[in-house]
């Protein structure tokens, strides 16, 4: 479960800023949020709305970047091909309007959950070599807080339950400790927790090629499959099974079986809707995330989706009798037909948009005030009030309205 992640000089975004799902204390659809054994509440849903070239895309790319930093490494001598295609070089690239960000190192913060704790990770990276880095972890069981690792430019202090591991002196400035320590110590259960949050606790999916990424996604499991038979059907299409061929290109093609008055009919996926295409591009995802209770990251969740099929999504994740597992959908959209009080919590919406310096700027519905102190009523028309403007992201502006505390 991704608990919160800060980002300070990626791309459009120059100061901190902080993309929170934990759930805030507000009265709205109380039942509509993950509760930890603990005691802590979480949010399954996010959506990140702001106009065009406001950097809605940079703050998802940046908690990307800081994923594949840490798995790149431990990818590097695998053989599997779709392993491959996720290993796309990534730069992180500072704030670039600005002569001091420019030769300043990027800061990233993560805190996120597994089954057995809370994990706190730090990374702090100039021109890819590594300035900082840190990793903490309380137990969820107990509640105990340990330091594991501390890594700087002149030594490496391993800590806790890492204490007995050792470090190469020649390690990397550009290798993550937690990527050398995933590499070394593999069957380490801590190490282990860790990277297998990285791994398969967390997915990223934007559309680029739909149908390479249903080759991707399609899964031999019989679960996923009968999952996303009954959301199909749920949802009202008439596709009442699909199949998947793997030809000796290693291609795959899926194809759709019909009933139309008592009339069996098999179609070949690319001869369906786009939108068709796209929900099954997507779907596979979906119910992986919903079973295994991950967290899956989506850019323009939108894209060619029916507005009727983009709410079921976002309910469905917002239901906990059907997200028994704790699963979270964050995704940015351009769709307002779902902004509305029904579908969302305040803090579940939140909005980016550009400052007058060209720098990003980002902040939640719940903790947004306008320039009277105000904040927004939990009934109040939230698409209606965005299109005018009255939120500070205008989606007819590129830059964020000059008032109160939003672009301080």
């Amino acid at each position: 479960m991704l608990c919160q992640f800060t980002v300070k000089n990626f791309k459009s975004i120059r100061e901190e800023i902080t993309f929170d799902m934990q759930a805030a204390a507000i009265s709205e659809h109380e039942d509509r949020v993950i509760n930890c054994t603990d005691g802590e509440l979480y949010l399954p849903v996010s959506a990140v709305y702001g106009p065009n070239g406001g950097g809605k895309s940079n703050v998802l790319e940046a908690l990307h970047s800081l994923v594949m930093k840490v798995l790149r490494p431990l990818y590097a001598t695998s053989n599997n091909e779709d392993i491959a295609i996720r290993m796309k070089k990534l730069i992180i690239e500072p704030f670039a309007f600005d002569k001091e960000t420019i030769n300043e190192p990027t800061e990233f913060e993560l805190f996120f959950r597994t089954a057995l704790a809370e994990y706190r990770y730090e990374l702090i990276v100039k021109k890819e070599v590594i300035e900082y880095e840190r990793l903490d972890r309380i137990k969820l069981e107990t509640g105990r807080k340990s330091a594991l690792f501390e890594r700087d430019k002149k030594e490496i202090r391993l800590k806790g339950t890492f204490a007995k591991l050792k470090t190469s002196d020649e390690l990397s400035d550009t290798l993550p400790l937690l990527s050398y320590l995933g590499i070394t110590y593999s069957k380490n259960d801590v190490v282990r927790d860790v990277l297998g949050w990285f791994d398969e606790g967390i997915a990223f999916l934007n559309y680029g090629n739909p149908m390479q990424e249903l080759r991707m996604a399609v899964s031999k499991s019989e679960d996923v499959k009968r999952l996303m038979l009954q959301m199909i059907q749920e949802m009202d299409l008439d596709i009442i099974d699909f199949r998947v061929e793997e030809n000796e290109n290693d291609r795959i093609e899926v194809f759709t079986k019909h009933i139309v008055n008592d009339y069996e009919a098999e179609l070949n996926l690319f001869d369906e809707s786009s939108g068709t295409k796209k929900l099954f591009g997507l779907l596979p995802f979906i119910a992986k995330s919903l079973l295994r209770g991950t967290t899956l990251v989506i850019d323009e969740l939108d894209a060619k989706i029916h507005p009727v099929l983009l709410r079921y999504l976002i309910m469905t994740f917002s239901d906990m009798e059907k997200n028994r597992n704790g699963a979270q959908l964050i995704f940015t959209s351009h769709d307002l037909s779902t902004m509305n009080s029904e579908v969302f919590r305040r803090d579940e919406i939140w909005f980016v948009a550009k400052g007058q310096r060209q720098n990003s700027k980002l902040y939640s519905l719940v903790e947004f005030k306008n320039k009277k102190g105000e904040s927004v009523r939990k009934d109040a028309k939230f698409d209606k009030q965005y299109l005018e403007g009255k939120y500070g992201a205008d989606p007819y502006l590129k830059k964020i309205i000059d008032w109160g505390k939003v672009n301080g």
